[in-house]
């Protein structure tokens, strides 16, 4: 047997994850069928479908799991510590420097062997 407890999908979850994406589908055919009416009321509906949709989406199981994933995520975020301005700068101006520095190498390289082939291909023809 499995050691992970397997999740239980009731019927009213695969009916809401259904539902989402044909709300999702007929705003985007009610915007291109209303094309006659401004752009804004389109737009406007078309929001409030995918938000009604989302919502939809957010009351089953899998969609508190989310959320709760998103929540986690985010006193996650809290705790990081981000490097100073000071930190940010030397790192960028250091990543800038090599980037510079192995481009020039490779530069010199390339210029090395096109001298090197072309030394070997006028010698083969005299």
């Amino acid at each position: 047997m499995n050691a992970q407890a397997e999740e239980v999908t009731s019927v009213a979850d695969i009916v809401k994850l259904v539902i989402c994406p044909v709300l999702i589908t007929a705003g985007v055919v009610a915007f291109y069928h209303f094309s006659d009416l401004m752009l804004l009321y389109r737009v406007l509906g078309l929001v409030i479908i995918v938000a009604l949709s989302v919502g939809i989406c957010f009351t089953t199981a899998r969609g508190r799991a989310v959320w709760q994933f998103i929540g986690e995520s985010k006193q996650e975020m809290r705790r990081v510590v981000w490097p100073t301005k000071d930190e940010t700068v030397r790192t960028t101006l250091l990543v800038f420097t090599m980037v510079f520095v192995v481009g020039l190498i490779l530069w010199l390289l390339d210029m090395f062997l096109f001298w090197a082939v072309q030394l070997l291909m006028n010698q083969g023809m005299q």
